[in-house]
């Protein structure tokens, strides 16, 4: 993928975060799923189905967990993976883990406005996954965030 592939679909991904139904207690996040080829085959936003889903969470569970298009995938979040949940057994950084997705590309690292520490991305990257963060993007992800404390 292109810087300018990457650009693209972080944008597709904050569009999917306007969706989310507000919540003073979580972030709006937005994520999309691209394959190898560059193709978008899932999507998810915060709250989407259940109000205690994330957005990675949404998009990986409309895919098969033995999809072939995961192996090699990226996945464009607008928001670090969690490493914690409370509503959850287990958290974004390790359903991303387990579906063989090669690379992570994120618009910012998770503050400790919720969780004190997050560790998705030193996580991930200590797997081997390759983890990338659009700094120029990070105001336009964080927009739909704003009315949370410490924003």
């Amino acid at each position: 993928m292109t810087r300018e592939d990457d650009i693209r679909w972080m944008r597709r991904a904050i569009e999917l975060s306007h969706k989310c139904p507000p919540s003073q207690t979580a972030f709006s996040v937005g994520a999309v799923i691209v394959d190898a080829d560059g193709n978008e085959i899932s999507n998810g936003y915060s709250r989407e189905n259940d109000p205690h889903v994330h957005a990675e969470e949404s998009a990986l569970i409309k895919l098969p967990a033995d999809d072939p298009r995961l192996v090699g995938a990226t996945i464009y979040s607008t928001l670090e993976p969690c490493t914690e949940r409370k509503s959850r057994p287990f958290p974004c950084t390790e359903l991303i883990l387990h579906s063989r997705i090669s690379r992570v590309v994120i618009a910012w690292e998770e503050p400790a406005v919720f969780v004190k520490d997050c560790t998705g991305v030193e996580t991930l990257r200590s797997a081997g996954i390759t983890v990338s963060e659009l700094p120029a993007l990070r105001s336009e992800a964080q927009v739909v965030n704003r009315h949370l404390p410490g924003m």
